[in-house]
């Protein structure tokens, strides 16, 4: 009998799955006349009576935070399409497809590549002209699907968070994407479309600022595989104790010079230092010089031979015994400038030789365009001297956590996502401030 009662008040509880609440009206009442103990357990359990009241709340609680999350959203929708509207207008899009039809109809010409030289440009500018319009169209798309969700959800009698989730993602990657083109369209330099080239270099501080060369090392690997660049550690350089002395890190990727030419310069560390037994305060500092990535061709330099020296020297490292007997490691001098550079990453001499001789050509360039030179000769020398009174960026790890650009007062002190390669908001304010600096010149 008594298992006969068990079943069936399972079955009455079970009556409605996914819930604790019994339904006592369908309970047979003859088994409370059969087990009085029976009835006295049911009747008087506080979880069988107290179990409704709570679920009812919470269904509540949630439908209004539902609604809150809902006119947030549509607040941040409306805010985003203006923003697209605006930028659409700003981009001049009629005056980009004009643009286009032009440059087709050049690159459709049967005299196109008569002149190779201008055939690349043209078809490099056909490029940024179909990459621009391609974007703009994406943001309206974006925009659009984001406003459908949001008429969708006000017609809809109950509201969906699996759709606001989805709204909300759209929105937040549209305005990254839209942040991320309002910066290009800072950059008006004759290379900041290219990729980059960055050497990192350990200054005064002995073996903690060859440390210091190492943290630099990483930031930067860690940005451009945030940014999605082809990231390669070309050289590297190690240290005797720890760290590295020097590095060499390429970016492939469109404008990795415009939003890395800010970084030249030296960045100075304040620690408490790993190295010293007594736990003492330590500053050191590292030189950090960014050249563009430039294809061979596009190297229209000539520099005199005798203007040029050559150091060769064993590289050393990986690729076995050949770089250890060989002298395949390539160190060019400008003599004019003192501007040098140093190649050890190919296993032979030769092509060290043409791959150094190739970034001391984009190095001058850089600089002549910065000094407004018109000929190598007119350059002077440009060296990051990684020393005290010269840096552009502070870090201090103690006794506070402060990481602050000397040049724009930009600062935070999340240092720990600096280190793991959060730079946008330091580049951002830079690009920025080169900008002001720029227009009040011209003024």
């Amino acid at each position: 009998m008594i298992s006969i009662v068990c079943l069936d008040v399972w079955e009455v509880q079970g009556s409605r799955p996914g819930t604790n609440i019994p339904l006592l009206l369908s309970v047979n009442l003859n088994l409370f006349v059969l087990c009085p103990i029976l009835f006295l357990f049911v009747v008087c359990s506080p979880h069988m009576i107290f179990q409704a009241t709570p679920e009812a709340g919470v269904s509540t609680e949630s439908s209004e935070w539902a609604m809150q999350d809902f006119y947030t959203l549509r607040k941040e929708v409306e805010t985003t399409s203006q923003r697209v509207q605006e930028i659409r207008a700003s981009a001049g899009l009629e005056q980009l497809e004009k643009d286009l039809a032009d440059l087709e109809t050049a690159a459709a010409d049967n005299s196109f590549w008569d002149d190779r030289a201008k055939a690349q440009q043209t078809l490099m500018a056909l490029t940024d002209v179909k990459d621009k319009i391609k974007l703009l169209s994406e943001f309206k798309t974006q925009v659009e699907d984001a406003e459908t969700i949001v008429m969708l959800t006000e017609e809809m009698e109950s509201t969906d968070r699996g759709l606001l989730e989805e709204a909300t993602t759209v929105i937040k990657e549209l305005n990254e994407a839209l942040d991320r083109f309002e910066l290009t369209q800072l950059l008006s330099g004759p290379y900041d479309k290219d990729g980059a080239v960055v050497s990192i270099t350990a200054g005064a501080g002995g073996t903690d600022a060859q440390d210091w060369a190492d943290m630099l090392l990483r930031m930067y690997t860690r940005w451009g595989e945030k940014q999605r660049y082809k990231t390669r550690v070309v050289e590297k350089s190690m240290g005797e104790e720890a760290g590295i002395k020097s590095a060499t890190i390429e970016f492939e990727g469109r404008y990795a010079y415009g939003y890395l030419s800010g970084e030249k310069g030296t960045h100075r560390i304040v620690r408490q230092s790993p190295f010293n037994s007594k736990g003492l305060r330590q500053t050191s500092f590292s030189g950090v010089e960014v050249m563009p990535l430039l294809p061979e061709e596009s190297l229209n330099v000539e520099i005199p031979e005798e203007d040029l020296e050559y150091n060769f020297s064993r590289a050393g490292g990986k690729g076995g015994q050949n770089v250890n007997k060989i002298e395949s490691a390539v160190r060019i001098t400008h003599i004019p400038t003192g501007v040098t550079l140093r190649c050890t990453e190919e296993r032979s001499q030769l092509a060290n030789k043409i791959k150094a001789l190739s970034r001391l050509k984009a190095k001058l360039l850089v600089i002549a365009e910065d000094q407004r030179a018109s000929e190598i000769k007119q350059i002077r020398g440009d060296t990051v001297k990684a020393d005290w009174g010269q840096q552009i960026r502070n870090y201090v790890f103690h006794p506070y956590k402060l990481v602050k650009d000397v040049r724009t007062g930009h600062e935070t002190t999340d240092i720990t996502s600096v280190m793991d390669g959060d730079l946008d908001p330091f580049i951002k304010a830079y690009l920025r401030y080169k900008y002001t600096i720029s227009i009040s010149s011209k003024s």
